[in-house]
């Protein structure tokens, strides 16, 4: 599903920006990276998404695109003369995982290329995060492609902080980019330290991030303590289903593909909050960040 040659393809795509790597779980190895994740769950819910990143010039770098071929996921990735990411994944007895992110790989280096640069114009959501800009050539790529993006684009940045590789400046204009924050309850501590305000409450801090940096949404999920969604006039809470978990991998991945698609959708914040949550849940109950979503889910987006 490579699309470097087809130029129409570029109506109005959706797109996960950053990282692809593997990740390297004790049952064998998974392809991971929130920007594919993001992609893969977008597609299921019938948009044009594509995930952008860049692959090692490696026997993985091959089976990347070869298992992105057998998901239905479409990319837009050149090969470097970097190795193929890979991340060692140790999940608790919860099933919650830790990361050992390896550096100076492919995704760290992801070029901003004539291809990358037209479908950032013809680019209707683009979802990114921190991590995929820990090196300054992605970061710049990045940086360029959001600059390109047409009006109107919803832009969501997916803080994802991962071990120490963020900083305040990376994230401040990573929010000045950004009309949507998606961040987590344990994110949203670092960036209350960060950002020098660390006395004020979830909700408060929350709406501090939306006002400062003039988003049109945050989104907060807060594990099993359920999740809001933020936007001017509007506040939103949702429970966290009960379910079996399998691992929290892709989790909030594929909460923030279902969201997106559901707000392009036109669905109304609310609906496509408690849509996010149903998704979420549903791939805790699976391994690995790409289940195949049930009918029932995909036919709530109409």
């Amino acid at each position: 599903m490579k699309i470097t040659e087809n130029k129409k393809y570029m109506k109005q795509v959706i797109v996960g920006l950053g990282e692809a790597l593997w990740d390297c779980l004790p049952e064998g190895k998974k392809l991971g990276g929130a920007p594919a994740n993001f992609a893969y769950h977008a597609g299921q819910f019938g948009h044009d998404s594509l995930a952008v990143s860049a692959v090692g010039n490696d026997p993985l770098g091959q089976e990347t695109l070869d298992e992105f071929d057998k998901k239905g996921v479409k990319y837009l990735m050149p090969e470097v003369d970097y190795m193929t990411g890979t991340v060692q994944v140790e999940l608790d007895i919860e099933g919650v995982p830790t990361y050992d992110i390896k550096e100076g790989v492919a995704w760290d280096n992801i070029p901003f290329t004539p291809e990358i640069e037209t479908v950032a114009k013809n680019c209707r959501a683009v979802c990114f995060g921190s991590l995929a800009q820990r090196s300054s050539v992605s970061r710049q790529t990045i940086q360029k492609f959001l600059e390109a993006t047409p009006k109107g684009c919803l832009k969501i940045f997916d803080i994802n902080l991962r071990q120490n590789f963020y900083s305040k400046e990376i994230i401040t204009n990573s929010l000045k980019h950004a009309n949507v924050l998606k961040i987590n309850d344990e994110e949203l501590v670092t960036i209350g330290r960060l950002f020098g305000y660390p006395g004020l409450d979830i909700e408060n801090k929350c709406w501090l991030l939306l006002g400062k940096y003039n988003l049109d949404m945050l989104v907060l999920t807060c594990g099993v303590n359920g999740s809001y969604v933020f936007a001017p006039n509007l506040q939103s809470f949702r429970e966290t289903p009960t379910v079996e978990v399998a691992d929290t991998v892709g989790a909030g991945d594929s909460f923030t593909g279902a969201f997106a698609s559901a707000i392009l959708a036109g669905m109304p914040n609310t609906e496509a909050h408690k849509l996010a949550v149903d998704v979420s849940a549903y791939v805790c109950t699976q391994n690995g960040a790409m289940p195949k979503l049930p009918k029932k889910l995909i036919d709530r987006i109409k």
